[in-house]
């Protein structure tokens, strides 16, 4: 019996240090692999309980566990979409042959480089298409449900696509010379164009005037404001006027805005709506005694600061990932659009993810269920651009495991000889 037992421990240590060699060799085989994590192979004891001066051997086993909470270095790259998870999470990915079947399958991986393929999808080479959430058309991410992956979608661009916005908002801050309202002034008109795009990308301006009040005597503070719309053949779509105050405190800001035509004065954001060819657009000129807005001060007309939205009409260039996982694309007129949104995702167990090809996971039940987060928020680390994690593998630590496993194996197989030797020698006792 405890010969016996000897020989099946001996066989059983063979099997268990040929476990381990095979996690070792799997480790060194990846050791440049991008985002692999290594694997690691315990030994466990099986006792047998022994009665009175005898003894049997039980063995051991084996269990592998593949780290994946584990972390590499990270590399940089000369590819904006090359991307890697500085931190905890995951970034949501999907095999490229399931977009034509539209699955909501959702895998999981640390690193990845993503190159646009002929129909604009974010690709790695072994075939993982980059999953997120689409932006609505003024950037902003819609509310989405986060325990589930129902509303990402491959991210999708196309490199060729020609984009354009019209313009729905500007900004006037200006400054107005207070001498021209003083009696005696000359009265003269201050011109202003402000260029806008119409919904088509074409190009037109909102053209003011600026004509100020000229009392008798003293001085009015006080200038009509006319808005023409180039896209409408210079018609007016609208006229205020415009008063300043001269108070010790507050001099040279609005006092009061009052609407001759157009769109009226909202006093408590400080703008105003007008209709131009394309459909109602807002003007913020400023609020009351907002040092901010449209001011009246010294002999100077200086257009300060002329801001609005919308763009031309240009083709996208190139796309960058921010650390937040916002995808922008930038366009050869000199803007960016938010396309997408990229979440990280996070599980309580990741070790018990499942394995799966090229580098990739899957929840289970042992790793509990997943949360999708924005990056760097919650639990979840920044995501960088220009970057991949390299494997795990230590090499210099694998060769030492493995000399390691190589003597425990002889040993295995010497117990093995040395066993067979002993049952030689019971078989030859004669009679």
């Amino acid at each position: 019996m405890t010969i016996s037992s000897s020989l099946n421990a001996g066989v059983a240590a063979l099997k268990a240090n040929a476990n381990r060699l095979a996690t070792i060799s799997d480790n060194i085989a990846n050791s440049s692999t991008f985002g692999y994590k290594r694997v690691e192979t315990d030994f466990h004891s099986m006792v047998t309980s022994g009665q009175g001066g005898s003894y049997s051997a039980g063995g051991v086993r084996t269990t592998s566990q593949r780290l994946i909470d584990q972390r590499g270095s990270l590399v940089t790259t000369n590819n904006s979409t090359d991307l890697a998870v500085r931190g905890r999470g995951m970034l949501p990915v999907r095999p490229s042959s399931q977009i034509a079947g539209g699955s909501n399958e959702m895998l999981l991986t640390t690193t990845g480089s993503f190159r646009t393929n002929e129909e604009g999808y974010l690709v790695t080479e072994s075939g993982l298409v980059l999953l997120g959430w689409r932006a609505a058309a003024d950037g902003s991410i819609p509310p989405v449900p986060r325990d589930t992956p129902a509303a990402l979608e491959p991210i999708q661009l196309s490199v060729n696509q020609l984009s354009g916005a019209p313009t729905t908002q500007m900004n006037l801050r200006m400054n107005l010379p207070a001498t021209a309202t003083d009696a005696g002034a000359s009265g003269d008109t201050q011109p202003l164009s402000v260029e806008y795009f119409d919904n088509l990308g074409k190009s037109e301006s909102v053209d003011i005037q600026l004509a100020p009040t000229v009392p008798a005597t003293g001085s009015s503070n006080e200038w009509t404001m006319t808005l023409r719309d180039s896209a409408s053949g210079g018609a007016v779509i609208g006229e205020y006027t415009l008063t300043f105050t001269d108070s010790r405190t507050a001099g040279g800001t609005l006092a009061s805005v009052t609407t001759v035509s157009g769109g009226a004065y909202d006093p408590a954001t400080g703008s105003l709506v007008v209709n131009v060819a394309g459909g109602p657009m807002e003007i913020n000129i400023g609020q009351i005694g907002d040092a901010d807005g449209i001011t009246q001060l010294s002999d100077t007309f200086a257009p300060v600061s002329i801001t609005r939205d919308g763009s031309a009409v240009g083709t996208m260039t190139s796309v960058q990932v921010d650390e937040n996982g916002y995808v922008y694309a930038f366009y050869d007129t000199g803007v960016s659009r938010r396309m997408f949104q990229i979440p990280l995702a996070d599980v309580p167990n990741p070790n018990g993810l499942s394995a799966l090809d090229s580098q990739t996971y899957a929840p289970s039940r042992e790793s509990g269920t997943f949360f999708l987060w924005n990056a760097g928020d919650g639990p979840t680390g920044d995501l960088v651009s220009f970057a991949r994690e390299e494997s795990t593998t230590d090499v210099a630590t694998e060769l030492t495991s493995m000399i390691q496993t190589q003597r425990a194996y002889s040993s295995s197989a010497k117990v093995i000889q040395t066993v067979d030797e002993m049952l030689q020698e019971t078989t030859n006792i004669k009679r």
